[in-house]
């Protein structure tokens, strides 16, 4: 679901300490158990012969409009689109779930002194050579003041998320930059190396207003494609910023267009007029005729988001595990995959996606069981009405079902759950409504009864998910976070506290593996399957790898150029 998996605003909570004999070992040491599932495709096509100065064009298009263009404020997916080319990371997170430095000249840790055994301090050596888009030399002073308008409470900040524990910011060079966490926290390298892009003090320190200003419509980064032109309804255009510090860009100019109609999106790749679809893709029913066009190149890759029932656990059945467990059991997930997805989704059970170092291996495999499920509710005591509806002291078996309005595919998918859940005497309603009003209120505050969503629950690409399923995370019980749930857990509490506190790998996939146990077996969620996507890009555009570890897969257009 565009427009869910980036809006998290949530303060980070605070850990106790880890033993001296616990070590920070993250970027690529600790990445190397971080694979991507993929096709050649993916893994061949990086730059072995790019141009030596950018040359042509992308017309890259979105099936939705992108309108935040500051990076550090709430924005949905097809925003970071723009913001992967405008701005710059202190590092960023490649396919295989490497920590490659950007701004920084290094990543921070025990062994080149950039990060304190207890995981408190952290010393950050900054590239020299980096100026941003109107020629003002990057230094320490920039990454500063991004960090604190981020914590500053007057800024609608996107998420503060281990940002909070972040103190005494000091700039020790214009290129070195140390400061203290109140806690450790491991996940935040993690959340440097995704959606912390840097923004320019000598711009946005001058604004009376730092949620409105110029610069909200006409940004200056550092990245490799500088700000051209917005045309409202039709298309941004970025050029290439020459004096750009990494590889790249290749190309010229990147026109981003908007072509809302999936349809129409498909039949522009197919004639040729875009090199690239993106965000949403090609459209189910599209991808195997796709497969079979002359210069062109389709890539069905996985992503972090995951397809599933969102359960209101404080509404009246949804309370017991036992009506949950079943309405789970009742649900032929494989027919719908391969009716309305063209079997191309894969099943899941987990809330972290199946290429991540995190993923838990062996949790119970879900099996379309209906005598099953009619079984433990007759055994938990959901007795028959006459219209054939089950009820248990009072309270019927019968809720709603939202989701977007206009959403082909699921509005589909919830006439075959009516179906699959009508045989073991439950009743849903379709209660569906269009996307800025059910991503609002009603979703944030829990005023649903169930609902279908897909939701990328990772920060960045660490297993974290204190914000969904953290106890003090319920917005509709005055916490501050994501867990629209109401998943209430101690021992859930007890796993994501000591996951985020603990630095070795090893140790921490066991944490989350565990967690990953338990939110299965509450049945806090009812998975359906991994997201994913299929994209077309015109043969002889070179450069595009998909990337699990981000949430658009345009993120890396400075690599891309025309053989």
């Amino acid at each position: 679901m565009a427009g869910d998996t980036d809006k998290l605003g949530v303060e980070a909570l605070h850990f106790g300490r880890p033993n001296r004999r616990q070590l920070f070992q993250l970027g690529a040491g600790a990445a190397a158990g971080w694979t991507l599932s993929g096709n050649a495709f993916a893994q061949t096509e990086r730059p072995t012969n790019p141009p030596d100065k950018p040359r042509g064009q992308v017309i890259a298009a979105l099936s939705q409009e992108p309108t935040v263009f500051h990076p550090l404020m709430p924005g949905i997916e097809v925003d970071q689109g723009v913001w992967w080319q405008v701005f710059s990371l202190l590092w960023y997170i490649d396919p295989a779930g490497k920590f490659v430095p950007d701004l920084a000249r290094e990543i921070p840790t025990i062994e080149n002194g950039g990060l304190s055994a207890d995981g408190l301090t952290w010393k950050i050596k900054l590239r020299s050579d980096v100026k941003w888009h109107d020629g003002t030399p990057f230094t320490a002073d920039d990454v500063k003041f991004s960090l604190e308008l981020i914590n500053d409470s007057n800024f609608r900040a996107r998420s503060r998320v281990g940002h909070s524990l972040v103190k005494d910011i000091k700039v020790v060079a214009a290129d070195e930059i140390h400061w203290r966490m109140e806690a450790p926290y491991s996940p935040y390298m993690s959340i440097l190396g995704s959606l912390t892009f840097i923004v320019p003090k000598h711009i946005l320190e001058k604004v009376s207003d730092p949620n409105a200003s110029p610069f909200h419509n006409a940004p200056v980064g550092t990245g490799p494609f500088r700000w051209g032109e917005r045309v409202p309804g039709d298309h941004i255009l970025l050029n290439a910023h020459t004096g750009y510090h990494g590889k790249g860009p290749y190309v010229e100019r990147v026109v981003f267009k908007y072509i809302p109609d999936l349809t129409v999106l498909y039949t522009q790749f197919r004639t040729g007029q875009v090199d690239y679809t993106g965000l949403q893709g090609i459209l189910p029913n599209f991808v195997q005729e796709a497969k079979t066009l002359k210069g062109r190149k389709i890539v069905v890759s996985s992503t972090s988001s995951v397809e599933h029932i969102a359960p209101n656990l404080e509404f009246g059945p949804f309370a017991d595990r036992a009506v949950r467990e079943a309405l789970y059991l009742a649900i032929n997930k494989q027919a719908i995959i391969d009716a309305l997805y063209y079997g191309l989704p894969t099943q899941t059970e987990s809330f972290v996606p199946q290429q991540a170092w995190s993923f838990q291996q062996g949790l119970p495999q879900h099996k379309y069981d209906p005598a099953k499920a009619n079984a433990l509710l007759d055994a938990s005591g959901w007795v028959r009405g006459a219209n054939g509806v089950r009820e248990k002291g009072g309270v019927k078996l019968e809720f709603t079902n939202s989701t977007t309005s206009g959403n082909a595919v699921r509005e589909q998918t919830q006439q075959l759950l009516i179906q699959d859940w009508r045989a073991i005497g439950a009743a849903m309603r379709v209660n569906n409504m269009p996307a800025a009003v059910i991503w609002g209120d009603f979703w944030q505050q829990s005023k649903f009864n169930s609902v279908l969503v897909a939701v990328n629950f990772m920060l960045g690409s660490d297993p974290d998910v204190t914000p969904r399923f953290g106890s003090g995370a319920i917005p509709a019980q005055g916490g501050r976070g994501y867990n629209t749930y109401q998943y209430k857990s101690p021992e859930a509490d007890r796993l994501l506290a000591e996951g985020a506190r603990q630095f070795e790998i090893a140790q921490r996939k066991t944490t989350y593996g565990e967690l990953q146990k338990l939110i299965r077996n509450d049945f806090a969620i009812l998975p359906m399957f991994q997201g994913f996507i299929a994209e077309g890009v015109k043969e002889g555009l070179q450069g595009f790898r998909p990337n699990i570890n981000t949430s658009i897969n345009c993120w890396n257009i400075r690599e891309w150029y025309w053989a």
